[in-house]
């Protein structure tokens, strides 16, 4: 087998492959590996590869096939983690200066502890921005993570990283972390499938605040199937997080999905969130997308009410949550931090308590009008993002961002708006790439779906998947 047919492979063909002694993880290692450093000098998506812990495990994998033992979905897969993710044997380095030297990780986080116990093999870190408070992947500790089908343009973020390595073809999963976005940003700018699961479906164990949490860690595939393992994989009670451990244990499917007819599955559309404009393209794409869903019988209206986003609440939350956590760092490292993120820290400080807890109040606000929206939908669709990747170089302290020449104003306003909301209220939401636009980078359909429908929005996911393929298509930068 070619090394291009290697590295396009699925994680669920390659893991078949696998398990039917019809390729080698070691092979396969070995090219992911190479691919890896072929690409690392001008696509930056890697914090650390582990090379030799990553073949050991191949030589493991193999000799599991060999000797008839039981077999993961993900036996002998090569994943990358973000950099926020603990893995034993490597720093956490959260995309900073202050970690480098550090002492490796200790343990795997649970996550990493349930991949592996699929039969992934870790190959990777994949860089983010510093803590993951920015939706694009750049800072003063390792450079800037660009994006595959154009190199000037950014990977998303903040798990650009991981985005950027899938779409390239090293390696066909990765793990990310959704705090605004994080997940669904890169995915889309990347044209890969990203999910954010519901609130306590995965576990989040590096939460300094459980109880108040909005980060969320999800699959970042090429597939919707490979996204749909990891997942499975990954899904249910931790005792490190308690919005897991009320849970449901098993993830749920609305049976009117399980055939081809769709008929009687109401779809509310929201053609804008907090954004003023809407690229051209980027609309298009979406109707396409709908149209699919028609087709099948779907009915589909916009969604008319009202929504109020709350934004510059969601913004306080956000930049003082960060000012307060990261201030431990000011003394000694201020001059080495992302002047990004010492902006939003500063801005962080001057909220007041009072505005930090009426914030909070405006979120619970959000949730009930979604959940009031699922009193007549079953599924929510949006653009993923208003327009397609920013310059690499953007400025996400200080730039508006422009969308056909109008100043939309900042990321979360003119670029983003729908997708932090989802990570406010909970709900699951679905990244999956839409098309391209005229310049030729992706552009993405969001599904939201009711709390714990994570597989219905997976299951709509792989409709939109076969009657608009998007995994034949490959960027510019892909290694093979």
């Amino acid at each position: 087998m070619s090394e291009t047919e290697l590295l396009r492979m699925t994680a669920q063909r390659a893991a078949g492959l696998i398990r039917a002694r019809r390729l080698s993880p070691v092979e396969y290692m070995q090219a992911v590996l190479s691919a890896a450093r072929a690409a690392q000098p001008h696509l930056n998506a890697f914090a650390a590869l582990a090379e030799e812990a990553a073949l050991e495990g191949a030589r493991q994998a193999e000799a599991a096939v060999m000797q008839g033992a039981p077999l993961g979905p993900l036996h002998g897969v090569p994943v990358s983690i973000k950099d926020q993710v603990d893995v034993a044997g490597l720093t956490t380095g959260h995309g900073s200066a202050i970690f480098a030297g550090q002492p490796p990780a200790a343990a795997d986080d649970v996550l990493v502890q349930r991949l592996r116990a699929a039969g992934a093999i870790v190959f990777a870190k994949t860089h983010m921005p510093e803590f993951g408070h920015k939706g694009l992947t750049d800072g003063p500790a390792f450079g800037i993570t660009p994006n595959p089908w154009n190199l000037s343009r950014t990977s998303g973020g903040s798990s650009g990283g991981a985005a950027a390595a899938v779409a390239a073809g090293v390696g066909p999963i990765a793990l990310g972390t959704d705090g605004a976005g994080s997940v669904r940003i890169p995915a889309a700018c990347c044209g890969i499938v990203g999910l954010k699961p519901t609130l306590g479906t995965v576990p989040w164990q590096s939460a300094a605040d459980a109880f108040a949490n909005y980060t969320y860690a999800g699959p970042m595939a090429r597939s919707i199937g490979d996204a749909a393992v990891m997942f499975a994989a990954m899904a249910g009670p931790s005792e490190r997080d308690p919005w897991t451990m009320a849970a449901p244990q098993a993830p749920r499917l609305n049976p009117a999905l399980v055939g081809n007819d769709l008929s009687g599955l109401r779809i509310g559309f929201i053609e804008r969130a907090a954004n003023p404009r809407l690229a051209a393209d980027m609309a298009e794409n979406t109707r396409a997308m709908l149209a699919v869903l028609e087709a099948q019988g779907a009915r589909v209206e916009p969604v008319t009410e009202a929504i109020d986003w709350i934004e510059f609440p969601g913004r306080i939350m956000y930049q003082a949550n960060f000012a307060v956590a990261m201030a431990k760092h000011l003394p000694d490292w201020r001059e080495k931090m992302d002047p990004t993120l010492l902006a939003f820290m500063e801005r962080g400080d001057g909220f007041s308590l009072h505005a930090f807890r009426q914030a909070q109040f405006a979120r619970t606000r959000l949730f009930r009008a979604i959940q009031a929206l699922f009193d007549r939908y079953d599924l929510l669709v949006t653009p993923t993002l208003s327009r397609t990747a920013l310059p690499a170089d953007f400025d996400a302290a200080n730039d508006e961002v422009e969308v056909e020449g109008e100043r939309c104003g900042i990321t979360r306003q003119g670029w983003s708006s729908y997708v932090y909301p989802f990570n406010l209220t909970g709900h699951p939401a679905l990244t999956v790439p839409s098309g391209f636009d005229a310049d030729g980078l992706p552009t993405a359909v969001q599904l939201v779906g009711r709390w714990g429908a994570d597989l219905d929005l997976l299951r709509l996911g792989g409709v939109l998947e076969a009657a608009r393929p998007w995994a034949a298509a490959w960027p510019q930068a892909a290694v093979a």
